[in-house]
């Protein structure tokens, strides 16, 4: 019988899965039938995400982790490893928004925004891969690493040059690591969301001129919801992506095409 998709026996594990399209993905996998590790900053968050997945039988473990301290990552990949026994999937999903002019953009928000959305993915690739390569070494060759980047790090936002950078940044960043770790069975993927009605577009969402002018260009003609992302974060994690590695999905209701 083709089960591919079946997550039953893996871990994944979901920085910033306590709400947003990492919440959507958390849920997805676990109905799949992963167990789950949620990191966010947010305690009451992370409580309720851990209620809400708990419901489809898994286990679930949440750990309060900011990305950007990299003692942090480090100390928390211990621990999930330690309390789960092994990680399969982990989805760098941990991000902020940043944006301003370039004639007004401090070097303080520039490295925030960067320490965010490009070195919290670096220190949760490592810290993952580390493990990833432990257990290849030791015949069970098979991992995978995901990070959300953004359509801003393939096309010009404007008043989002940090933004823009970072994503681009960790899209390169999975590239380079799909041809390094593929020896060790470890595919690494990217993954583009376009506009999806999450916290961090509340404002745009609240614009009568986004609506009138943006959300026009978009051919499926709707804001993306988390769920959405459900299906390609199953994929990923699951055998039937066995052989898929390097790619940047662009999931944006075809935005980037119109």
């Amino acid at each position: 019988m083709y089960k591919p998709f079946d997550l039953s026996g893996k871990v994944a594990l979901v920085t910033g899965g306590n709400g947003g399209i990492g919440l959507g993905m958390a849920e997805a996998m676990a109905q799949a039938g992963a167990d789950l590790v949620i990191w966010g900053t947010n305690e009451k968050k992370n409580a309720d995400a851990k209620a809400k997945l708990s419901r489809h039988g898994k286990r679930v473990a949440t750990r309060r982790v900011d990305v950007s301290q990299e003692n942090e990552v480090v100390e928390g990949m211990k621990a999930a490893i330690a309390e789960m026994g092994r990680l399969d999937c982990v989805v760098a999903n941990s991000g902020i928004g940043g944006g301003a002019p370039l004639t007004e953009l401090t070097t303080e928000l520039f490295r925030k925004v960067h320490g965010v959305n490009e070195e919290g993915v670096f220190w949760t690739f490592r810290e993952a891969a580390k493990h990833m390569i432990e257990r290849a070494k030791n015949g069970d060759a098979n991992g995978s690493l995901v990070v959300v980047a953004s359509t801003a790090g393939i096309e010009g936002a404007a008043r989002n040059s940090a933004y823009g950078a970072s994503k681009g940044a960790v899209m390169s960043m999975a590239r380079a690591l799909a041809v390094e770790l593929a020896r060790y069975g470890v595919r690494v993927n990217s993954i583009a969301p376009g506009w999806i009605a999450t916290d961090m577009t509340a404002g745009a969402q609240n614009s009568p001129a986004f609506t009138e002018k943006v959300l026009p260009r978009v051919p499926a003609r709707r804001w993306g919801k988390p769920e959405d992302f459900g299906g390609i974060a199953v994929y990923l994690a699951s055998d039937a992506s066995a052989y898929h590695t390097g790619e940047a999905f662009v999931i944006d209701g075809g935005y980037t095409k119109f």
